[in-house]
């Protein structure tokens, strides 16, 4: 078995050991390898080791091995902070956006995604701790935000994404993404998804709800952060 075969698997029985914990079904829980910075070869790997879903934060990176794996059946989600002037190729060329955080944004990839496919799935981003350096929308301008989004006709709403301040300790862990889950339960919406969850907390996320975790440093190992945007 290749590394990233191995990791695959690794992660794979941490997913079904989390979900067992809490008594979920492990097929409730999507992986979306987080392929960012890793070559277009590691993501031809990690599908013939079974892996479909594959999220990316820089769009023309992305966009260049969507060329090159073109013959391949990959689920490409958008996962990065979304300029305005990225939104119709994002559109264009991506089934999730994970990132929406604010109306203009989901306004420009409703009109740009391309009526010969069907409706983008997006989730709103949350900034659950008020970090100036995340993205996201706050927990009060969620609300009429989803309910604009649900409205759009080129957009398919499904839920909710958060990216929490970094902690080791499990209930701090849990806590914001249980909090997640209930602005998610909250609104008077029917949505379906909770993209919480990363390499180092993703138990916590299962066993809060979490229907996708971002997995990228136990799949491909540490990523080259000089890699270009």
């Amino acid at each position: 078995m290749s590394t990233i075969e191995k990791n695959i698997a690794k992660v794979a029985a941490r997913i079904r050991e989390a979900a067992q914990a809490v008594h979920r079904d492990a097929a409730t829980v999507g992986l979306l390898a987080v392929s960012k910075t890793q070559p277009a070869a590691a993501i031809r790997e990690a599908f013939a080791a079974g892996l479909r879903d594959f999220g990316e934060n820089y769009l023309q990176e992305a966009l260049d091995k969507q060329v090159e794996l073109d013959d391949l059946p990959l689920i490409w989600h958008f996962i990065g902070p979304i300029q305005s002037n990225k939104t119709k190729a994002i559109a264009e060329h991506f089934d999730w956006v994970h990132s929406v955080d604010r109306l203009k944004i989901a306004q420009r990839l409703s009109d740009q995604r391309p009526a010969t496919l069907p409706p983008l799935n997006v989730c709103l981003q949350v900034n659950l701790s008020g970090e100036a350096s995340k993205s996201g929308c706050t927990p009060q301008e969620l609300g009429p935000l989803a309910e604009a989004v649900a409205a759009m006709p080129q957009l398919r709403l499904r839920g909710l994404m958060c990216i929490p301040a970094p902690t080791e300790d499990p209930a701090e862990q849990r806590a914001a993404f249980a909090r997640l889950r209930l602005l998610r339960d909250e609104l008077a919406l029917d949505l379906d998804t909770l993209s919480m969850g990363m390499s180092q907390d993703l138990e916590a996320a299962i066993a809060e709800g979490a229907t996708w975790v971002r997995i990228g440093t136990a799949l491909f190992g540490a990523r080259d952060y000089g890699r270009p945007q």
